[in-house]
């Protein structure tokens, strides 16, 4: 293993000063995708467009790093819990000197300085700024502004781009270039609904008996089968009682978008529903300038949902929120000044960076799997591997279309592939797909509780990422279950399958500017059952242990039972009804909802 000091010495040495101009190089196309659906030339950005380029070079021991994760992500392994530094990440993760060398004396040769440079701790990533007709230039292509037609959304993209031939094995990919996903919130529905209150409120004087859960055998108020609060979670998932303790927690929220945690709402959702709680607040760390916009008619919904049930769950465990620069997709006739990448690239470059991030984080955004070129998703994919093998506990919402659009209607559903084929087929969400992070779907009502049907809990196959070995008992099962044929060629039956839990995810009464809203999504799930893993991680300090960190493979094998089975509902789209939520783990709801009890003795004593 080769150590980075003097790396970007390197970079420095003779041999790049001696650089060939960039007309001497003999280009080869890197990647070619074809134009996306619904995405249409608009126009010619101009030359001084301001282009924000990913570099990622090959990380040539990822594998060794990969190896390291299961074996201390597995329950059953003697290295059980004994987490990588950071120091140790990204020794495995760093480049070959040659790759180093070779990437920087291209950069060089088109008159960039070291200066001009951010380079990631690892030094597999190499991010600069750059005039728009330079890259051009740099990558031997032409970048048009493209319009979504559907939404008049607006990117500065193109569908090929070359490189050097000689420089070929030392790069993973570029972006952006080919990247037409448009990162976005799961569905969070503000449901302007002034009647969820009274109805909460006649169920309440009805005095009627508290429900006992026929999966769970734990006792419910019977209002929340109308409005979900952190009081109703608690009883549902059997955490009613636990007070978390132990020193050294955390839990993070990620927000994006200009989405505002406001912590004026906080404090009217705490004395609301989590008194104990009133006076405390979370930690705000800006990432590329990201804004804390106080002003309450500001307040985002997806961000007040996220840190206001994540926090009331796992009090007092200490929260932080990210708040991410970056807008939705640049609109050319402000001449908007920079084009980026999704906005998840750079929260991870920022928090991979610092040495303690929180032991569980939550984020409620995805693209379709598609709009993210297959190389880009499995760099990123990579980037959460990396903090997994840290122990931090990475969950993110499986989105709210079923398996694709939402739709059962074949003659208006919206399933396309984007290889220039128009084939049907089932479209998964990203970073939801990636093995290394755990996905939430979305279920609604108590005794019984079912997949929500009021939107669709995001589930499916991956068509980027194999099937994990950790899935290989559950999802088989489920896919040797289904009837022969059946969506036969629209799903990859040996992909990664989604999601791998569940939780509750509609109807959520949080504050937003000043006032009591009812909100859903499965951006309500991902904080739900990462507030949950917060508690689990204080009972495993407590009990003088590590973190959990990666959860999957401690989930699928001793955890499978400490699950509520999900039975009813189904995740239409693309067409079709989609799956059914059935025994065991299934493509609408994973394994079920958490039972935090029964979890809580497998994770003290693993």
């Amino acid at each position: 293993m080769w150590t980075l000091r003097g790396v970007v010495t390197l970079a420095l040495s003779a041999s790049l000063v001696a650089a060939l101009p960039a007309q001497d190089y003999a280009f080869k196309v890197k990647e070619t995708v074809t134009s996306p659906r619904n995405w249409v030339k608009h126009s010619v950005p101009p030359p001084d467009h301001n282009i924000v380029l990913r570099i990622g070079l090959p990380q040539s021991q990822f594998n060794i790093l990969e190896e390291h994760l299961y074996e201390i992500s597995d329950p059953d392994h003697a290295r059980y819990g004994q987490h990588l530094t950071k120091e140790q990440v990204e020794e495995l993760v760093a480049p070959h000197p040659e790759s180093v060398e070779a990437v920087n004396k291209w950069l060089f040769s088109h008159g960039i300085t070291e200066a001009d440079l951010s380079r990631s701790p690892a030094q597999d990533w190499v991010t600069l700024r750059i005039p728009v007709s330079l890259a051009e230039k740099m990558l031997d292509t032409s970048y048009h502004v493209w319009q979504h037609t559907k939404d008049g959304d607006y990117l500065v993209r193109t569908t090929s781009y070359s490189l050097p031939e000689e420089l070929l094995p030392h790069v993973d990919v570029i972006q952006p270039t080919t990247l037409f996903g448009r990162f976005k919130g799961a569905r969070s529905t503000i449901v302007w609904d002034e009647d969820t209150d009274l109805r909460a409120a006649s169920v309440s004087d009805q005095g009627l008996e508290p429900i006992i859960d026929a999966i769970s055998g734990v006792t419910i108020d019977p209002s929340c089968n109308v409005t979900i609060t952190v009081s109703c979670l608690k009883q549902l998932y059997n955490a009613v009682g636990y007070v978390p303790s132990a020193n050294d927690n955390s839990i993070g929220l990620t927000g994006y978008l200009e989405q505002f945690a406001n912590f004026e709402d906080l404090q009217s959702f705490f004395k609301d529903q989590v008194p104990e709680a009133v006076g405390s607040s979370f930690k705000f760390i800006s990432v590329k300038g990201g804004l804390n916009n106080q002003t309450l008619s500001e307040a985002g919904a997806e961000a007040n949902l996220d840190v206001q049930f994540a926090l009331g769950i796992s009090h007092p465990v200490p929260g932080t929120f990210y708040s991410t620069a970056g807008r939705p997709p640049f609109n050319p006739d402000i001449r908007t000044p920079t084009d980026t990448n999704e906005p998840y690239t750079d929260w991870l470059d920022f928090v991979l960076s610092h040495p303690n991030p929180p032991l569980t984080i939550s984020t409620s955004y995805g693209d379709d799997e598609q709009t993210v070129p297959e190389d880009f998703a499995r760099r990123a994919c990579a980037q959460f591997a990396q903090l997994g093998a840290r122990g931090v506990s990475v969950i993110f919402s499986s989105g709210d279309f079923g398996v694709g659009d939402g739709n059962p209607d074949p003659a208006t559903q919206e399933c396309s592939t984007n290889d220039g084929l128009n084939a049907t087929r089932f479209i998964p969400a990203f970073p939801a797909s990636c093995p290394f992070v755990t996905s939430v779907g979305g279920t609604q009502n108590i005794n019984p509780e079912v997949a929500v049907s009021r939107f669709f809990s995001g589930g499916g196959f991956s068509n980027y990422f194999s099937r994990p070995k950790y899935q290989d008992e559950q999802v088989g099962k489920f896919l040797d279950g289904l009837p022969k044929g059946l969506y036969k060629d629209l799903f990859n039956p040996a992909g990664r399958g989604i999601p791998d839990v569940a939780a509750q995810g509609d109807r959520f009464r949080i504050f937003l500017s000043g006032a009591p809203r009812s909100i859903g999504g499965t951006s309500a799930s991902s904080p739900t059952f990462a507030g949950i893993v917060a508690l689990l991680n204080d009972a495993r300090l407590k009990a003088q242990k590590s973190p959990l960190g990666f959860l999957n493979p401690l989930l699928y094998s001793k955890g499978v039972d400490s699950f509520n089975d999900i039975l009813s509902g189904k995740n239409p789209g693309c067409g079709t009804e989609g799956f059914n939520a059935t025994k065991g783990w299934d493509p609408v709801t994973g394994l079920g909802t958490p039972n935090f009890g029964k979890l809580k003795e497998i994770v003290v004593k693993s």
